[in-house]
């Protein structure tokens, strides 16, 4: 396959989950990705941009126990380590190309894309590019299908005024150069109840909000405005069922659940009450309850 000068499988670990950790080597780059289970496959798509897949270990496990369950760590994270990171590496058609070689390379035909958050984003461009190559599309919290998000969306907007000062402080302890784990969790501390209902878990998200490369974030979110990502009207032509998931009080308002939902011809929307950012978190019985009924449906 093109770019790909050799596979190194770097480690196999067996459990319970049937858990296998790979690592494609490429002529620039590595792409980290784990499998949990096996039976039909289906990739999860992280958010961020710029974060790894590590947060989405107990999702993968839970649809490993009936799927062929696949994260990865999207390039420059994690263990995706990229020689140069630049505008010219961090785009999202590099993104996709990565994508459709962990298909290749784990000779998938045909598989089901979830997407969160950011993760939703890029499952529908890859959407938009490799429909055929997708027999189903899971929107968890969805980022949305093109950049509306950029224009309603208020991160600080939920956060107590002692929350939003103490975050105001953090970022700038961090901008000032301060990148050590307690200052990106403290910031994580003061930032997390944007995303949560049910501050139970605080300290997960928390910590989840060390691991972003802010680098990666800037470039690619520079990208999507410079494509002027919107993938509206080739998304219109996607038959396969589609599955539209979020929390009633998900940071990500409900418009843009809507809009895929009117652009995908075959889409169910379904929210969750006292539910935010993170479903298998706070309702896991209903979140892996509608997503199992929609992969069912795909048998």
């Amino acid at each position: 396959m093109k770019g790909i000068l050799k596979i190194l499988i770097v480690m196999i670990v067996t459990s319970a989950f049937g858990q296998r950790e790979e690592i494609i080597t490429l002529k620039d780059s590595k792409i980290h990705l784990t499998t949990f289970g096996k039976g039909k496959p289906i990739l999860i798509i992280n958010g961020g941009p710029g974060m790894n897949s590590e947060g989405f270990a107990s999702l993968a496990k839970e649809l490993g126990k009936s799927h062929l369950a696949i994260i990865y760590d999207q390039r420059g994270t994690g263990k995706s380590v990229i020689d140069t990171i630049s505008a010219e590496t961090m785009t999202m058609d590099l993104m996709v190309e990565d994508i459709e070689t962990i298909r290749n390379y784990l000779k998938i035909d045909k598989w089901i894309v979830l997407g969160h958050s950011f993760g939703g984003m890029l499952g529908s461009y890859y959407v938009s590019k490799h429909s055929k190559n997708v027999e189903g599309l899971i929107l968890s919290s969805s980022g949305g299908i093109d950049l509306t998000l950029l224009n309603t969306l208020n991160i600080t907007s939920r956060l107590t005024q002692k929350e939003q000062d103490s975050l105001t402080y953090w970022n700038r302890k961090i901008a000032q150069g301060d990148n050590s784990h307690y200052a990106l969790l403290k910031r994580g501390n003061y930032l997390a109840n944007a995303y949560l209902y049910d501050d139970t878990f605080i300290d997960v998200v928390a910590e989840r909000l060390t691991q972003g490369n802010r680098t990666i974030n800037g470039l690619l979110w520079q990208n999507m405005r410079e494509i002027n990502f919107d993938c509206s009207e080739q998304l219109k032509n996607f038959r396969n069922p589609v599955l539209i998931i979020q929390g009633e009080q998900d940071i990500i308002g409900k418009d843009i659940a809507q809009k895929a939902h009117h652009t995908f011809e075959n889409s169910k929307v379904v929210y969750l009450d006292k539910c935010a950012h993170y479903g298998w978190l706070e309702q896991p019985e209903a979140y892996f309850g509608s997503i199992n009924k929609f992969l069912n449906s795909l048998n």
